[in-house]
């Protein structure tokens, strides 16, 4: 796969980290090489999982797990980047589960977001209203003991129209997958019955977070499942179905959050286990950033 781009130009913002650990609810932002950690926000006994920013409002949104199905207690929040002016756009108690990553359409002003146990792909506008669900894999709590049906990662395709998103399957169990459906419901269909949803990839261990190259059409994703292929970063080329996928690092400690920074060849990446990675896009020059440093989940780059 062809690492070729353009060069990332020269300006004045300052790139950052943020990133989630699950077990204390924390927000954390560092320096793109592991230093200058900072606390953010803590929320103690919530279980933080997806986060994106927007730079160009300086507002960071993450998700919040529930712990209910029928308590519908997942959450979708937002706030300044520096911890303030926090807004609950989605309250626990209305609609999710399980929300985990969460993707943004700036120029639509929507977010996109999997969640979990509630087995569904949504959006919102960002201000939370207008939910919508675009794929539904089950509607009851027997449903959703079916592991295979949960919805976790989740990567847009804007100049296409389309989504993609993982199915994890249950632990280490080859029923993974990655699928690909338009953005919008086909008319006359709805998000149990639309007949465009293709699978990519299967037998998969647990596919977790995903991202897009779009110059390069590659998808890459975590898989926290065990080894060879588990515990691994991977990537496959997004236009052929029938290809097979590329360990292009492994060694993780159950992978979670994922960001590629596309501009300078690298992505960042972590892992239940607590730890930080940097690695260029191939899996070369691999840097651990911080160490056993909690329990992390999602990770975003960004410039600000």
């Amino acid at each position: 796969m062809s690492e070729a781009r353009t060069p990332a130009t020269t300006t004045d913002k300052t790139e950052r980290l943020f990133f989630l650990d699950i077990n204390d609810g924390r927000i954390l932002s560092s320096a793109i090489d592991g230093t200058d950690l900072k606390l953010i926000v803590q929320r103690a006994g919530r279980s933080p999982d997806g986060i994106l920013v927007d730079s160009e409002n300086g507002w960071i949104y993450w998700t919040e797990m529930g712990n209910d199905y029928n308590a519908h207690d997942g959450s979708i929040e937002r706030m300044d980047l520096d911890g303030g002016n926090h807004i609950t756009l989605i309250p626990p108690g209305s609609t999710l589960v399980t929300p985990k990553q969460i993707q943004l359409d700036r120029d639509n002003a929507k977010l996109y977001w999997c969640d979990r146990e509630g087995m569904r792909v949504m959006r919102a506008n960002i201000d939370g209203s207008d939910i919508e669900t675009l794929v539904q894999n089950g509607d009851s709590p027997e449903d959703s003991a079916d592991i295979a049906r949960w919805c976790v990662g989740i990567a847009l395709d804007l100049p296409l129209g389309q989504i993609y998103w993982t199915q994890k399957g249950p632990p280490d169990a080859g029923l993974g997958r990655i699928f690909r459906a338009g953005i919008n419901i086909p008319a006359g269909e709805t998000a149990t019955n639309r007949s465009d949803i293709e699978i990519l990839l299967d037998k998969l261990p647990e596919p977790i977070d995903l991202e897009l190259d779009l110059a390069t059409r590659t998808i890459y994703w975590t898989d926290r499942g065990n080894l060879p292929r588990g515990n691994t970063v991977n990537r496959a080329q997004m236009d052929n179905l029938a290809g097979t996928s590329e360990v292009v690092l492994e060694g993780l400690d159950e992978g979670i959050g994922l960001s590629l920074d596309l501009p300078n060849n690298r992505m960042f990446f972590t892992d239940i286990g607590g730890n930080l990675y940097s690695a260029s896009l191939d899996g070369s020059g691999e840097r651990e950033l911080l160490h056993h440093a909690g329990s992390f989940t999602g990770i975003v780059y960004a410039e600000i």
